[in-house]
């Protein structure tokens, strides 16, 4: 087995049974719901924003493995960045479970490029980027459930 995929299902496995920042924003103005009907998954996402730059990140919900360790990890991945970041960063991810890999540049990605191998499970790219969409909906204060299609 290679490094990449022991590190991925290490990632996947730890970050599914402790999700970080699974947790409420209360009174947050940027927020929305996703659902991926596929698999089921549901978050609730909710960001805080200090000018144009994320402050915090939090996610409630439930669903399958990926889905929760993509979003507890997006949530850590998205702290501190820009809304211009953030949105590079949606598109290099989307990419990265989406495209093959001489298309995709995962340098950037940092702890994000183990869904390197969610590629490989057409099935799973919507669970590993529902977060993001939700995300992306929380951001645009788009009060329709996000979807991944």
């Amino acid at each position: 087995m290679s490094d990449l995929r022991e590190l991925y299902q290490a990632t996947i496995l730890d970050h599914s049974k402790a999700p970080r920042n699974f947790r409420e924003i209360t009174d947050c103005a940027h927020q929305a719901d996703g659902h991926n009907p596929i698999c089921g998954d549901k978050l609730h996402v909710s960001v805080e924003l200090e000018d144009d730059r994320v402050s915090d990140a939090a996610f409630q919900g439930a669903g399958c493995a990926i889905c929760m360790a993509s979003a507890s990890l997006m949530t850590e991945t998205v702290r501190g960045r820009t809304l211009n970041e953030i949105d590079q960063q949606f598109t290099e991810f989307h990419d990265l479970v989406t495209k093959s890999d001489g298309e995709v540049n995962a340098s950037s990605l940092g702890k994000l490029a183990v869904f390197s191998g969610v590629r490989e499970f057409p099935m799973r790219v919507k669970c590993a980027t529902l977060a993001w969409h939700t995300l992306r909906a929380a951001l645009d204060e788009n009060s329709e459930v996000a979807h991944t299609e």
